[in-house]
Order: structure tokens, then sequence, then C-alpha cells
């Protein structure tokens, strides 16, 4: 059951969206105005459809899904600070991610053309991939080694002498 600190989290993101010039979606979002609106529409109408019979109301509002998502790709930001700021569970973020990239793929609105109409010769595609993909940064091992090697180095300086 959502609480009410949900619940006016829900609103106040959709009051804060409203309140949003045209020119700031592309600054906050990635996409234009229409092109928000236009996901929106069919995310909500693809929930609705989900959800015919009821069910238990989500941790998340349609709306935030869409902003998480075009926020996790615009920004570069991890899951798990996305989850922080939704008091909500890495994997319920990458779920989220997943619903909506699959939902607006299976609409055909924002679908990429068929390998088909790649491979005609009168079609010219300008393609822009971008790697975005949440990977963990490698660091090196810390251990008694690794940590004191000044202090190391002025000991056997000493011994020496």
């Amino acid at each position: 059951m959502l609480s009410k600190c949900d619940i006016i989290h829900n609103m106040d993101n959709k009051m804060r969206i409203d309140k949003l010039k045209e020119s700031e979606y592309q600054e906050l979002f990635g996409v234009h105005k229409p092109t928000f609106d236009v996901m929106l529409a069919i995310l909500e109408r693809a929930y609705e459809e989900m959800h015919t019979q009821g069910g238990r109301p989500p941790r998340l509002s349609v709306l935030d899904k869409l902003v998480i998502t075009l926020g996790y790709y615009h920004d570069y930001r991890t899951m798990q600070n996305i989850a922080f700021d939704y008091d909500v569970s890495k994997s319920r973020i990458s779920d989220a991610v997943k619903w909506v990239e699959e939902t607006l793929i299976e609409d055909g609105t924002f679908a990429l053309p068929s390998k088909r109409e790649l491979v005609k010769a009168d079609t010219e595609i300008v393609i822009a991939i971008v790697d975005a993909t949440e990977c963990e940064t490698e660091r090196p091992k810390k251990n008694k080694q690794n940590l004191t090697p000044a202090s190391k180095n002025a000991t056997q300086l000493k011994t020496k002498s």
C-alpha cells in the first residue's frame, strides 16, 4: 500500500514536471516535450491494459518510470543512485527501465528500422550508438602492502644505515 509520503512524492513529481518550460525538457530528460508526452501516453496506455483486472498499486508511477529511464540514459546515473533518490531497491529501478524500453519498442513509435530496410541500397540511415550500460569500476584491492608504501620505504632506509 502506498504511504502518504509516496503519494505526495508522486504528486510532487507530476506538479514539478507540469511547471517545466518546453526548453527545460531537453536539458533535463534529453528529449523535447512533445516526445516526452508521446512516450508518457504510450506507457500509460500500456499500464492501463496490463492492469485492467486491478492489482496492487505500484511503488513507482508510470511518470516516475519514464523519468527514471530518461535520467538513467541522459545523465549516466547508476541504478543504485537513482534507487536511493526514490527510496526503492536497485532491482525495482532495473525493472522499471526494462519495462519502459520494452513497452516503447513494442509500440513501434520509437523502434529502429528493420534489417530488411537497412539492406536496401536506396535507404540512407544515420545511426548513433551510445553505450550507456552500467558497469562497476575495477579498483585495486586494499591490503597492508598497498596502504603504506611511504612508511615502508622509510623503514627500509633506516635499516640500511
